[in-house]
């Protein structure tokens, strides 16, 4: 299991503006969103664990988090222009990031995970709750109009 595979619009490249929204979204494999098996044996023992992704909160390194269910939308700029995610995202930051470390707001995604195991033919069962973390970077800049 893994942290999010982070994706985001404005991407890490390109700069947003303050104000307009933030989608965020994990490119789901099993690693990242799940379901994922796996079994370790020794001789005489088998311990299967089952994993599934149950939310990501996103912290937006602007003292905002958003938590999110589902592993969110993919950006399409062809299909969504500056409309916000449908499934996660953030309404926009309010401030631009040039006073951030480098210019850009660091973003931390904490992926929840929830893990069943079994000991194979012993009746042994548990649960655990675990996370795993992922971070990217974004750039808003201020959009200044003058009039008259």
């Amino acid at each position: 299991m893994r942290g999010a595979q982070i994706g985001i619009s404005p991407s890490e490249s390109g700069a947003g503006l303050v104000g307009l929204p933030v989608w965020l979204w994990n490119e789901v494999t099993p690693q990242t969103w799940g379901p994922i098996t796996a079994t370790a044996s020794v001789p005489g023992m088998s311990v299967t664990a089952r994993g599934q992704a149950t939310k990501i909160t996103w912290d937006l390194g602007n003292g905002q988090a958003v938590t999110c269910d589902n592993p969110g939308t993919r950006y399409d700029k062809a299909k969504h222009g500056a409309s916000r995610s449908p499934t996660c995202g953030y309404d926009g930051y309010s401030l631009p990031s040039r006073t951030q470390p480098d210019g850009r707001y660091t973003v931390v995604a904490t992926t929840t995970w929830h893990v069943d195991w079994w000991v194979v033919g012993g009746g042994v069962t548990g649960t655990e709750t675990l996370t795993r973390e992922s971070s990217t970077s974004i750039r808003i800049d201020e959009l200044q109009v003058v009039t008259g």
